[in-house]
């Protein structure tokens, strides 16, 4: 790895500048790579998985891929330009003149995760090539189908120095985050993300993290409840519930948790009327991830919990193989619970009810600062006092997920669930090296201000009208 490493950062430094044309030429591969081996690709991720609907992988993993990259391109020549900014008065007079240009950092290091394996690895190569750098990726050992996939494909459409796929195990993890790069981008858990920055912190090198959390749902005055629970079930069921932003657990008014619960329920049967042999439903991604979501649920109920499975078709599950997991609604949630202590990913949703909007943001607040934030509701002064009073990465207002789509908007984090942001522009700046270039007036402006010894009157005169 770190011969990859020195070879492309050598290959960098020579092609610097980077061009506008070298730059579009990579994004336009990397979507080539991933449009022209689509089938492969979603054939992978099903095989990884145990079962993965085509359809969903088209959709999240291929068009989701292939969109940041073509919206790069449409923009990369604004984001390229450079930045004027302004001088203190009178050296814009005199002549002077200041400007940011935004470089490319080197080489940019991809940790990605395996819950979209495809996505993740090509959302952030959009902005690193955008930017002018070079890329080596980590995959997850979890989708091995999918590593050996790229490792594959990749050279046909990139040289070494350019963009590289690595696999292995922790090991291999923890030896990648040690590398000297210019940049580190990591998606994953918290508790991992904390092994990452001490093994980056040797080199000083810069990270973003993407990371997840107990993104609440609040179902607040006015909502719809069919449409909201309809929403929130689509964003819930979508890849099994292993999604960073998926709904974590649901706050709804006393009085309107049976409706809520319903309305989850009929949306569930609706999409999913049957599970087992549901060609649009995805499994568990392995052995270990479904055990604990099973022992999660038994905690439940051991604390008190009523746990509702939603199964329309009655189907046996403990009799399948197929790792899949239907819709888990958690009734009388606490926080000693399992499910209410560490992000979930998977197919369970906590309800948990308040009395009064205060008291939902509180519950938020108690937690961790999550990676996103839903409200569903008709009232302008609640929802602004729930935008007020809480902190998370992002925000999907009557909806769910949907933020993380716009690549107009910055995508991270906040505390525990990320540091930095991507996506868009804002990806662009990330990659980039925003590098402050000042030109001086061809006056001597020293003289002018008294800045040169010996010092005197005009010195003092030009200290007295900065400090006032």
């Amino acid at each position: 790895m770190k011969a990859i490493l020195d070879a492309q950062r050598a290959a960098f430094e020579a092609e610097m500048p980077v061009s506008a044309p070298v730059r579009r030429d990579r994004l336009k591969r990397a979507a080539a790579m991933i449009r022209d081996n689509r089938l492969r690709f979603c054939d992978a991720l099903s095989e990884d998985f145990g079962h993965r609907s085509r359809d969903q992988s088209m959709l999240t993993d291929i068009a989701g891929s292939i969109g940041p990259i073509d919206h790069a391109l449409k923009h990369l020549s604004d984001w390229m330009k450079r930045d004027a900014r302004k001088v203190q008065f009178p050296l814009g007079l005199l002549g002077a003149k200041a400007w940011v240009d935004y470089q490319p950092k080197g080489v940019v290091g991809v940790i990605a995760p395996w819950n979209f394996p495809v996505n993740l690895v090509m959302g952030p190569i959009a902005g690193i090539f955008a930017a002018g750098n070079r890329a080596m990726v980590k995959t997850s050992e979890f989708t091995p189908v999918t590593a050996a996939l790229f490792e594959e494909v990749a050279p046909e459409y990139f040289a070494v120095e350019e963009l590289a796929f690595v696999s292995g195990g922790p090991d291999v993890g923890q030896a990648f985050a040690s590398l000297p790069f210019d940049h580190l981008i990591f998606t994953g858990a918290t508790g991992i993300a904390r092994h990452i920055l001490h093994a980056a912190a040797d080199n000083l090198v810069p990270v973003t993290l993407e990371l997840g959390g107990k993104s609440p749902v609040v179902i607040g005055a006015g909502a719809d409840i069919a449409r909201a629970t309809e929403r929130v079930a689509l964003g819930k069921m979508l890849n099994a519930g292993q999604i960073c932003l998926a709904p974590d657990y649901v706050l709804a008014p006393a009085d309107q948790e049976d409706a809520v619960v319903a309305g989850l329920k009929t949306a569930a049967s609706a999409m999913y009327p049957t599970v087992l042999a549901n060609p649009d439903y995805t499994a568990i991604i392995n052995d270990r991830h479904h055990q604990r979501l099973t022992h999660w649920l038994d905690d439940a109920r051991a604390k008190g919990a009523r746990v509702e499975a939603v199964n329309p078709a009655n189907e046996d599950f403990a009799a399948s193989n197929s790792r899949k997991m239907p819709l888990h609604i958690v009734r009388d949630a606490t926080d000693d619970m399992l499910v209410m202590q560490e992000e979930i990913f998977g197919p369970i949703l906590p309800v948990v009810t308040y009395r009064g909007i205060d008291e939902a943001i509180g519950r938020i607040n108690r937690g961790a600062r999550p990676l996103g934030l839903y409200h569903f509701g008709t009232d302008a002064n609640e929802r602004q006092r729930v935008l007020d009073r809480t902190v998370s990465g992002g925000v999907t207002l009557d909806d769910v997920i949907f933020h993380v789509s716009m690549e107009d908007l910055p995508f991270g984090g906040v505390g525990p669930s990320g540091m930095g942001s991507y996506h868009g522009q804002d990806g662009f700046r990330t990659f980039s090296h925003a590098r402050a270039v000042f030109k001086q007036s061809r006056l001597d402006v020293a003289k002018l201000a008294g800045l040169k010894p010996p010092y005197g009157a005009a010195l003092r005169k030009s200290v007295a009208r900065q400090i006032g």
